[in-house]
């Protein structure tokens, strides 16, 4: 009999966990503290429980918990993890370091299925979705091996967020428990490719995280050509649900612009994403690419980066430089997972 994930569960299901094995309603708090606010990796550290309890457990539930595969330490302090997982399959983790705190970038899935050309974590596919727990786990796990408290997270590591939706909402149910890490939602940065019944389907929520969207482009013949997604929810569909978006949460949105040399950094692609955009009160954030082996982009140079932001603000567009951490190691999402995989993984059943 193959084990469940008890980490992945939301406070109501572990509840009805415990009451079918006939458990009193305090022992679902407690254990769910020892998963989520103590975090801990095994049965036997749960000492409050009845040994016959833990025993069950043991029998037919383990708590993710990953291992650390490889690690990478930059000399700007970010810290890069390939993990690898209780079936043997590896994603990434990355630990970021910023004046007001720790930020940790987590994976959703085993590799992706977008075909986004610009990123290494889609060249091999997706493989399956990550659980509620395994996707927590990231930050248990990198936390414990940096010593220091992680407070802010983003969802822009390996996989597509909105892809994996039910184990992506159960992973923010949890992570924002009091009961469990406690980090508020205004802390988190949820980011997505474009999938637009999805973005409809978490306005819903009126979840109080930010909410970020991979453009990259500014009109759908160059968007097309970067990011496949595209041909599904073209940007005009894309930018009528980012607006839906706002007026249901009144939240702002952010997108994310990864500069490409020569395809998309010119004063005219400038022009077309402000007339894209305009009225939404959206902050953009341009990015210099990693470079990617296979991929036929390179980075646009950094003052081409900073005429195209002051292109922009003059035209009244709010846009900032991500601070580009991690150069001198495995920095492109989903390099360090390729790198060390001997061969694509084989498509599992969803």
């Amino acid at each position: 009999m193959s084990k469940n994930c008890i980490s992945s569960q939301t406070r109501p299901q572990l509840a009805q966990t415990l009451a079918a094995l006939g458990q009193p309603a305090f022992r679902a708090g407690q254990i769910y503290r020892w998963l989520h606010q103590k975090q801990v990796t095994e049965f036997s550290a749960m000492t409050d429980q009845p040994k016959a309890l833990l025993k069950t457990l043991e029998e037919q539930y383990y708590i993710a918990a990953p291992t650390i595969r490889r690690r990478q330490q930059s000399k700007d302090g970010t810290v890069k993890y390939l993990f690898a997982l209780e079936d043997g399959n590896c994603i990434e983790t990355v630990v970021m370091r910023y004046k007001y705190g720790n930020t940790v970038c987590l994976s959703t899935q085993v590799g992706c299925r977008m075909g986004c050309r610009f990123c290494a974590s889609t060249q091999a596919g997706r493989v399956r979705n990550l659980e509620a727990g395994e996707i927590a786990a990231q930050l248990y796990t990198a936390q414990r091996d940096i010593g220091e408290r992680i407070s802010h997270i983003v969802l822009m590591g390996i996989g597509e967020p909105l892809d994996n939706f039910d184990n992506v909402m159960d992973f923010l149910t949890i992570i924002s428990s009091e009961e469990g890490a406690n980090i508020g939602m205004r802390n988190i940065s949820l980011s997505t490719c474009g999938l637009v019944p999805m973005i409809d389907r978490l306005a819903e929520k009126k979840l109080q995280l930010t909410l970020s969207i991979s453009l990259h482009a500014p009109n759908n013949a160059m968007r097309s050509s970067m990011m496949p997604v595209n041909d599904a929810y073209p940007v005009e569909q894309l930018t009528a649900a980012c607006r839906r978006y706002q007026k249901t949460t009144g939240r702002r949105i952010s997108f994310e612009y990864s500069m490409v040399r020569g395809v998309n950094d010119s004063d005219a692609t400038a022009r077309q994403l402000a007339d894209l955009i305009r009225g939404m009160g959206a902050h953009v954030n341009l990015i210099p690419i990693n470079p990617v082996d296979g991929s036929p982009y390179s980075a646009t140079d950094a003052e081409n980066v900073r005429r195209f932001q002051q292109a922009l603000t003059r035209l009244g567009v709010n846009a900032t430089v991500r601070r580009r951490l991690g150069s001198d190691i495995s920095a492109a999402c989903g390099q360090l997972r390729r790198d060390e995989a001997q061969q694509p993984p084989k498509e599992a059943t969803p």
